[in-house]
């Protein structure tokens, strides 16, 4: 046959002799299932000059015959395929190679060992995400000298000295070695070249200083991330300016001292410039507003002080993404003059900002992000903030705001996140808020008031509302019931009144349930065994964080130089609860394993349901500070995972189960001031741990580590143990008898007086001198005694 080009997404090779393609010079097989005996095969396409089997899950290894006697193989691409094992040494007769493509699999072995070196004809090798060992001086591939990029993502990066000294034939253009590197120096091959394009050596924990000398070599230079390393010193400039640097990464090392004031006038055409998580102090400099190109700067994690320079906010009008995070900057966030107006994100959190929110975010309407929490930002909330329509991040706790929350709110569609937990905000929460891709709401530790009415009430994606520490009244509102994403129901210290809602039971993804300390009444709903903690149900407990960057596409060779990355959008979400006596703030994957209820403080009446012992999952159960009654359910020993179990203050009686010694993750325990009765649990296990103060307050219980012993019929002994407990019983006296009695007393000494004055006129008279005597000299003691100025 006389093909020369085959592209084919589905194809069929079980039966194909590739005798009849012996003219075929190009061909390209995406996604489909292979099996590796193609590669066998293959030998007789002789003139095949390029191949393609992307994606099409080969597995196995790679053979010595067939595909290794395409001796004028030109490009070879094999990328995100199930291949494993090292390289067979035939590959060195692939001599016409210029690209190679080997990136996503599990090829292992030292690179040292391997065919690389006789590819004399190389030009671009990518050898990304695999277990291959790398030396950082990259000595192997030193004779290839056409060779000009070189990608190895993801492999083992090791320190090689032997080579140190000799100088590489090649000039590359793209090196990337980031991935897994142990502690080595800068590559020494690096001092070598001078047509570098872009070079990415993040996560090898390098030491040294920054490479001012690879920007003055590499006029050409584009891109330099050096994230996530180790190393120190000052950030030093190239001698001249550097024209073509659009991104530098050097986020994440222990570079210190102050930012270059010229970084400006030396760096003129960055797009993107991260320099957070360092140890940099002193001002931000003016000159970052002569970058007219900047599109994202995040100076965050660092020890900067001062204001925002006023040149920075009026000429950087191509900035979106300004991360100024977790420093110590003060002063007003922006003054009047303001040309931010393409701003994606602004992210100011962690700082000592003051003021008002500066209105001329208003220009920014494209606003996706507004991140100002941990500031001492005050005045009221902005009804403007509500025409932002593309606001998706709402995040300003901790701050002072105060006022209601504007009406305007009610326009914002896209909001996933509100945050604005722990400030002065007062008022009703509007009814007609309810954004429709809502998420996360945070308003906890605020002055808002009202009945929950309609907020909230269409926003069925809610994961975590938080309303704790407010002032709202009335009865849980029943649109609650329809939330049927919501994990994280903290309603906590309000005045809620009414019933546990039965509606919570039709929410199976409720996980965290927190209405401690309000008013509510009634009996615990029997069906509050929610399946997101049933023993039976998995699922819920298998999430991921809700933030992930999306998967890059499958691509041939990486592109010489990346386009700008926006830093992360938000921290990981929060939730406070209470749980072992102390107050946890979880968050990230924590906050996904964390479960409980806690209903204490209120003044639910009935007995505990059996139900309750179906929630396997849980990790903390408070029912403290009720009015129930009945016994404690056995079933309570099927809380296989509790760690916190608080039924104090309660009206329980009857025996403490006994099966409850085999909850062994039971660190915090009380069951004080009930009306229990019965010997303690078995001392062993976790329940060997507990103190008096876990079962006081219950006079017919006994044993230890109560002083009570008990009899033979498990009841407390009558027998006086001590003399000291014949002393305490002796003085022991009906506190109610004794306030009667001195009433009484009190009363009648006052009348015995009363009487006297009346029958004998010379004590009345007497009495009302010694009155007026004493009075007097009250006042004058008074008068002397006061400062002059109070005087007249």
């Amino acid at each position: 046959m006389n093909l020369v080009d085959v592209n084919l997404s589905i194809f069929s090779f079980e039966f194909v002799d590739f005798s009849n393609f012996k003219n075929l010079k190009h061909l390209d097989i995406f996604g489909t299932n292979l099996n590796i005996s193609i590669l066998h095969s293959i030998g007789p396409l002789t003139s095949l000059e390029s191949l393609s089997l992307q994606n099409c899950n080969l597995d196995g290894t790679l053979p010595d015959q067939g595909l290794c006697e395409l001796v004028h193989l030109q490009e070879l691409d094999l990328f995100g395929n199930n291949l494993r094992g090292a390289l067979p040494s035939c590959f060195a007769n692939l001599t016409s190679l210029r690209v190679l493509n080997i990136s996503s699999n599990q090829f292992t072995g030292n690179i040292s060992h391997s065919p690389f070196s006789a590819l004399t004809s190389i030009q671009e090798l990518s050898l990304s995400d695999n277990y291959f060992q790398i030396p950082i001086s990259l000595g192997p591939f030193f004779n290839l000298s056409k060779l000009k990029s070189f990608y190895s993502d993801n492999n083992k990066i090791y320190a090689d000295t032997q080579l140190h000294s000799l100088t590489p034939k090649f000039q590359l253009k793209s090196v990337r070695l980031f991935g897994c590197g142990d502690g080595v120096t800068f590559p020494k091959f690096l001092y070598h070249q001078h047509d570098l394009e872009e070079v990415d050596l993040s996560h090898n924990n390098l030491s040294g200083e920054f490479p001012n000398w690879l920007l003055d070599n590499n006029t050409n230079l584009q891109q330099l991330l050096l994230v996530n390393n180790s190393l120190t010193g000052s950030f030093k400039l190239p001698i001249h300016s550097h024209m073509n640097l659009v991104t530098l990464d050097i986020s994440k090392n222990f570079f210190h001292g102050k930012i270059p004031i010229e970084v400006g006038a030396y760096l003129p055409r960055l797009v993107t410039l991260n320099i957070s998580i360092n140890a940099f102090d002193g001002r931000i400099p003016s000159s970052i507003g002569d970058m007219n190109s900047l599109h994202t700067l995040d100076l965050s994690y660092n020890k900067l002080f001062g204001e925002i320079p006023e040149h920075l906010a009026k000429s950087c009008i191509n900035l979106k993404y300004l991360v100024l995070s977790n420093n110590s900057l003060e002063g007003q966030i922006f003054s009047t003059s303001f040309s931010l107006v393409n701003l994606l994100r602004l992210q100011l959190d962690g700082n000592h900002f003051i003021g008002k929110i500066p209105e001329g975010l208003m220009n920014s309407s494209y606003l996706e992000g507004l991140y100002l929490s941990d500031n001492d930002l005050s005045g009221r909330i902005p009804n403007w903030l509500g025409n932002m329509s593309y606001l998706v991040d709402l995040i300003m706790p901790n701050n002072h705001l105060e006022g209601p929350i504007p009406p305007e709110f009610c326009q914002l569609k896209d909001l996933e996140v509100l945050n604005l937990a722990e400030n002065n905000i007062s008022g009703n929460l509007p009814s007609c808020f309810s954004p429709p891709q809502i998420q996360q709401v945070h308003l906890s530790r605020n002055k808002l008031q009202g009945q929950l009415k309609d907020a909230f009430s269409d926003s069925s994606s809610v994961v975590t509302l938080d309303l704790g520490y407010n002032r709202f009244n009335g009865r849980i509102p029943s649109w609650i019931g329809r939330l049927s994403n919501l994990n994280y129901l903290i309603l906590k210290h309000n005045n809620l009144e009414g019933g546990v809602p039965q509606l919570l039971c039709h929410l199976d993804q409720l996980r965290l349930i927190d209405l401690s300390n309000n008013n509510l009444s009634g009996q615990i709903p029997p069906c509050l065994d929610m399946t997101a903690l049933h023993g039976d149900y998995d699922i819920a407990f298998n999430t991921t964080p809700s933030i992930a960057s999306p998967p890059s596409p499958p691509s041939a060779a990486p592109p010489t130089a990346s386009p700008p990355s926006a830093p992360p959008m938000r921290k990981e979400e929060t939730v406070e609860f209470t749980t072992k006596n102390i107050s946890y703030s979880y968050q990230g994957r924590i906050l996904t394993y964390m479960s409980g209820v806690d209903l204490s403080c209120n003044k639910l009446t009935g007995e505990i349901p059996h139900q309750i012992g179906n929630l396997t999952r849980i990790h903390a159960l408070n029912l403290s500070h009720n009015n129930l009654t009945g016994s404690i359910p056995w079933t309570f020993s099927n809380l296989e995972q509790i760690e916190s179990l608080d039924i104090s203050h309660n009206n329980l009686n009857g025996k403490i189960p006994p099966q409850m010694i085999e909850l062994y993750n039971l660190a915090v325990f009380s069951v004080a001031y009930n009306n229990l009765s019965g010997k303690t649990p078995e001392r062993i296990a976790q329940f060997g741990t507990f103190e008096e103060g876990s079962y006081q307050g219950n006079p017919l219980l006994c044993g230890l580590p109560l002083s009570k012993s008990c009899n033979a019929n498990g009841s407390p002994s009558l027998m006086p143990k001590a003399s000291t407990d014949n002393v305490e019983d002796s003085n022991f006296m009906d506190m109610d008898i004794f306030y009667i009695s001195f009433a009484v007393s009190y009363i009648i000494v006052v009348l015995t007086i009363a009487i006297i004055l009346y029958v004998n006129p010379y004590w009345r008279r007497t009495w009302f001198y010694l009155v007026e005597t004493w009075t007097a000299g009250c006042y004058y003691f008074i008068v002397d005694h006061l400062p002059k100025r109070f005087r007249h």
